[in-house]
């Protein structure tokens, strides 16, 4: 009996749910919110000068229209930046949200991966408020930044919009591996990750990608704040590149190479490999191979900022040291170099190597070395949205563009320094305050 009267009132509340859902899809989806933005003047894109007044219409997180003037609209919200330049959210090419600057390495022996999605959540709303609207995340736990990036694009956590790689790819030992533990320790904490020839390397894109990495990472040299102290020249055999960039394309992912050595960059261009993140030893031969296979450079000028204001304090250790030293000389010329043989220079900082929140001051670092202040924010708008194949939804304000909007005091166009104190950000058409 009882049982009959269970099955009764599971099937009473079946088909209650079944009338809920019906009632539900009868009556529609909410109409979404209409947003109008009172602009002083817009920035539409890298190539173009500000306007004069405008308003921007914004509905369902995407851009409608923009139009000169403040006339009358019909809108469930208005937002008055009539005093501000209003222009597209910033691209950062290269950030970590969910780590910290510092040079504990033996807390990844302490702390659990689920700590790193605390602490992204912290960087995301840091990152977004700085106006970054779009970042891709390179190089974080199995699944922190693939969780922070669902947790940005749901509005869960205030932050800008996540390209995730996940773990990068590395050879065994080599930067990106677990070095500096016991070998017990350091068999413990392996991500997974590292690869020794094309057929295993092959492998890993694949896993990496079925695990839901949204660009490849590859440790194509040494490193500079990792504890082997071998060098900071090429690690992946060219077959081994080949074999990451070849296998990513046919999944229709991008690969992106941290590499310092000269060689290992050269090798990394080479083998297609789609864009290279720091470039420091860049030489003529590695240019030019850049150039000739379309290989961006990505020159985090802020990692080197970032780990120079930690020199002789105790935050390093001394082999890391001794590797900060070395290239420090080389990082004020690099992107003058690039460019020298045609290179493309697209906006990355490294975040997180250090404090999230500064990555703006990479573009006065750019415009340092030779690029004007339109190069600079192009670099980090339309050129990184290229970068990301993402060109025809973010980098500019167009309708049918994510709303991505940020506003400023000045103008961009003259002193992209203005950048550094940003007073609105819209991501996907929310505000972050």
């Amino acid at each position: 009996m009882a049982e009959g009267r269970h099955m009764m009132h599971t099937i009473r509340t079946l088909a209650l749910a079944a009338s809920a859902l019906a009632s539900t899809a009868l009556a529609g989806p909410l109409a979404a919110e209409t947003i109008a933005i009172r602009a002083g003047s817009v920035i539409t894109d890298a190539a173009s000068d500000p306007t004069g007044p405008a308003t921007i219409m914004v509905e369902d997180g995407r851009i409608v229209s923009i139009t000169p003037g403040h006339g009358a609209v019909t809108a469930d919200r208005e937002i008055d930046l009539a005093a501000k330049t209003v222009l597209p959210g910033l691209i950062d090419l290269h950030t970590h949200l969910t780590g910290d600057p510092g040079g504990d390495f033996w807390k990844e022996a302490t702390e659990p991966d689920e700590w790193g999605v605390v602490v992204g959540a912290k960087n995301a709303r840091l990152t977004a408020l700085a106006g970054f609207t779009t970042v891709r995340e390179a190089g974080s736990g199995k699944d922190t930044a693939f969780s922070l990036r669902r947790g940005t694009a749901e509005g869960l956590v205030p932050g800008p919009r996540i390209v995730a790689a996940g773990p990068a790819l590395s050879i065994i030992g080599g930067h990106g591996d677990v070095n500096g533990f016991r070998s017990e320790v350091n068999e413990l904490l392996d991500s997974g990750f590292t690869c020794t020839g094309p057929v295993e390397c092959a492998a890993k894109v694949r896993l990496a990608s079925q695990n839901g990495a949204d660009v490849i990472k590859i440790t194509a040299t040494g490193g500079v704040l990792s504890q082997q102290g071998r060098g900071l020249e090429a690690h992946f055999t060219p077959e081994e590149m080949k074999a990451i960039a070849d296998t990513a394309h046919s999944l229709g992912l991008k690969v992106m190479a941290h590499a310092h050595g000269a060689r290992g960059i050269q090798q990394a261009a080479e083998a297609g490999i789609d864009s290279i993140e720091h470039g420091t030893y860049l030489d003529e031969a590695a240019a030019k191979a850049m150039k000739a296979n379309g290989t961006v450079l990505v020159p985090t000028l802020m990692a080197l900022e970032g780990v120079s204001e930690g020199l002789g304090k105790g935050v390093y250790t001394p082999t890391v040291e001794t590797k900060i030293r070395a290239v420090q000389p080389l990082m004020a010329s690099l992107v003058s170099r690039a460019r020298q043989y045609g290179v493309t220079v697209a906006f990355g900082t490294d975040a997180g190597v250090y404090q999230h929140g500064r990555n703006a001051e990479e573009l006065g670092l750019m415009k340092k070395q030779g690029m004007t202040d339109r190069e600079v924010l192009a670099s980090a708008t339309t050129v990184a949205a290229k970068v990301l194949g993402m060109e025809s939804q973010i980098g500019k304000l167009a309708p049918g563009y994510s709303a991505d909007i940020i506003a400023v005091d000045g103008n961009p166009l003259a002193d992209v320094t203005v950048l550094e104190e940003v007073d609105f950000v819209m991501v996907r058409g929310r505000v972050i305050e």
